[in-house]
């Protein structure tokens, strides 16, 4: 089985379980994966430790349960842990956070995406913009801001498979096609 499939069954297994206990502890799980998920690819080291078959289950789940206390995760997200180590499947953790977090945002109904633009956007620029897309998609949205100093101007809004490019690089191309074309 693929990676992806692997952690988009455990997501989907774990966000079950979690709905039925309601939003708070839907909650409380994403905060514990998310928070594995940054000590997982911040430590190449514990990566590798979870994917090498060398350690016994009983090593990655001490470890694991360990980790677990000092980030005072829930009790479903150490059992879900112990799950993925009897499994194997701990080093799909990264992963299975981000299968979970997708979730989580279909739930919610909130929309991610990236706006890029040439210059940095200061945090008052930032809110507007924000405000002004939440309120066309007629959804909570989520952006994360990245600059790309080559689209010379405008932005770059990418939202799941969609992208609408009003950068001025675009515009510009647009105008030496027609001026090429004689329009």
């Amino acid at each position: 089985m693929s990676g992806n499939i692997v952690a988009r069954r455990y997501a989907g297994a774990l966000f079950a379980f979690g709905r039925k206990a309601g939003l708070p502890e839907l909650e409380k799980i994403a905060v514990d994966l998310d928070a594995l998920r940054e000590m997982v690819k911040a430590s190449v080291k514990l990566f590798k430790f979870y994917q090498s078959p060398v350690f016994s289950v009983e090593d990655k789940d001490r470890i694991t349960s360990s980790l677990l206390s000092e980030l005072k995760a829930g009790a479903h997200t150490r059992n879900f842990c112990r799950l993925l180590a009897r499994k194997g499947r701990l080093a799909q953790l990264p992963a299975i956070a981000d299968c979970f977090d997708r979730l989580m945002d279909e739930e919610k109904g909130v929309i991610r995406g990236e706006l890029v633009t040439a210059v940095v956007l200061d945090e008052g620029r930032r809110a507007e913009v924000l405000k002004q897309l939440r309120k066309q998609a007629g959804r909570e949205l989520a952006l994360t801001y990245s600059v790309d100093p080559d689209i010379l101007g405008g932005v770059l809004l990418k939202v799941g498979d969609k992208v609408l490019d009003a950068s001025l690089r675009v515009q510009l191309s647009i105008l030496k096609e027609q001026i090429k074309r004689g329009v």
